[in-house]
């Protein structure tokens, strides 16, 4: 268990020991400039284009997960009891290269060579956490590495190549590195004081409430795929930060009171995971939100606790009815989601109190559930508009609907004009018209550089018009959803 102001985490299967690092040094910076490892690359800066791509492994259940993250906007200090590896690490023991670094080489999937081993690392995670992996899988798993040079067919053919190359990493080694990861294993609190900042890692939600008391105005950090950003790209200083990540109980993912409890420190990937088992119409929202990488770090009540008015979760979390717990030194409250959000970032959030979870009715029969992402891009982009809907039908007519918009006004926000006019509507072209209408009284969007205003408020009805189109028998809408009855 290691002094309380030191980290300590595997690179190689060997624990190094940090103990004088300010709280936002990232890791691209410490890999690069401490040992030397440069196949770790600075493209954007932000998460987006995967050249800084490394793996973290952790304990799971009885073994150990592998997951790629982006080194450029992840903090050091929350390596503490994790395993590190970057492309240096992928060499086997007899020296000879991992099978995704073959395959890159054999498939021809390299040229300039700059965003290779961000790549690389990707197929690493992939190779490790799935053995069989199909088509969209790959492609999936790659949404967050972008090459300007190869072209992507080479690189998927080496994907798929890997499978077929003998390796050494078998039980036994998992076996060893579980072994290792358990003994640097986070079990109290872990504060790190020096010129550069300070920071502390509550281990239980008593020790984070106490710690936010005592510091309100601390840079609460999750998985920093937001706050990475403030500092890579506004050079904000952040003197003092407070990490939730290594709090159990916010870790969970339970099922209560007919609701389902997704903690604060829970990954948008797991987050995202649970919700399709109850929600699997969310599907689109859920596949287009972020790259692996960006998931595997962000937190979806990070998301919800950022506040931005494009946050792709909050729109489909509303529809639903979705509840926020805070907890603070004075306790605990719930309020529903889209009362949290007072106006453009700020929040019904009191000094020293903290999103400890993000509460979501269970599934119901009858419901029909979409959200839908609109930018310039199908991956890794900004929304201009997002919209959720969750409507019941009886007898071809709307009895229950709950409408939510992001990217249409300062905050993510329910329709509650179009809400009302399809209340007893006929489920038909003519019978949502009225509520298409509505839209203009609940939302006046506004003109940047994703889209103009016209162009938003002309999209938000359309998507309710394809709504209709994919729960309509017999159309071709309905037909690429599955519902051609």
């Amino acid at each position: 268990m290691g002094p309380a102001g030191t980290i300590r985490f595997l690179l190689d299967g060997q624990v190094r020991l940090v103990a004088d690092c300010a709280p936002t040094t990232t890791v691209l910076e410490w890999l690069r400039q401490q040992p030397g490892r440069t196949g770790t690359k600075e493209g954007c800066a932000e998460g987006d284009c995967g050249a800084c791509t490394v793996v973290l492994a952790e304990p799971a259940g009885e073994g150990v997960r592998y997951r790629a993250v982006n080194a450029c906007i992840r903090f050091l200090p929350t390596l503490d009891g994790k395993a590190l590896y970057t492309v240096e690490s992928l060499k086997s023991s007899a020296g000879s290269p991992h099978p995704a670094q073959r395959a890159m080489v054999e498939c021809h999937g390299s040229q300039c060579g700059f965003c290779t081993p961000g790549f690389v690392m990707s197929l690493f995670a992939l190779y490790c956490s799935d053995r069989q992996p199909d088509d969209a899988a790959i492609r999936h798993a790659l949404c967050g590495n972008l090459c300007r040079c190869t072209g992507y067919r080479p690189i998927l053919d080496a994907a798929r190549r890997m499978y077929e190359y003998p390796h050494d990493d078998g039980a036994e080694r998992e076996r060893e590195l579980r072994g290792r990861l358990d003994a640097i294993r986070v079990t109290h609190e872990k504060r790190l004081d020096g010129a550069g900042g300070r920071y502390v890692a509550p281990a239980s939600v008593a020790e984070l409430s106490a710690v936010l008391a005592e510091r309100p105005g601390a840079t609460i950090l999750a998985g920093g795929t937001d706050v990475g950003l403030w500092v890579t790209k506004r050079h904000a200083v952040l003197p003092d930060v407070v990490y939730v990540g290594n709090v159990r109980e916010l870790a969970a993912v339970t099922r209560r009171d007919g609701f389902l409890e997704i903690g604060a420190a829970v990954s948008l990937t797991d987050a995202f995971a649970a919700l399709l088992t109850g929600y699997p119409d969310l599907c689109e929202i859920v596949r287009r939100f972020a790259s692996p990488p960006i998931c595997n770090a962000g937190t979806l009540c990070g998301n919800v606790a950022n506040g931005s008015p494009i946050g792709d979760s909050m729109p489909a979390l509303i529809a639903l009815g979705a509840r926020v717990l805070l907890r603070g030194a004075a306790g605990s409250r719930e309020l529903p989601l889209e009362d949290f959000y007072l106006d453009y970032l700020k929040k019904d959030l009191r000094p020293g109190e903290f999103v400890q979870a993000v509460r979501v009715p269970e599934a119901r029969a009858g419901l029909l559930l979409r959200s839908y992402k609109i930018g310039k891009r199908y991956d890794q982009d900004i929304s201009a508009v997002c919209g959720a809907f969750a409507v019941e039908l009886e007898d071809g007519r709307v009895t229950s609907a709950r409408v939510a918009f992001g990217g249409m006004a300062a905050t993510p926000r329910r329709a509650p004009a179009c809400e009302r006019a399809l209340a007893g509507a006929s489920w038909t072209a003519a019978g949502i018209a009225p509520a298409i209408a509505a839209l203009a009284s609940d939302f006046t969007p506004i003109t940047d550089l994703r889209a103009t205003r016209g162009y938003r408020a002309r999209v938000a009805g359309n998507l309710l018009r394809r709504l209709l189109a994919e729960s309509t028998p017999g159309s071709p809408a309905a037909t690429v959803w599955g519902h051609a009855g």
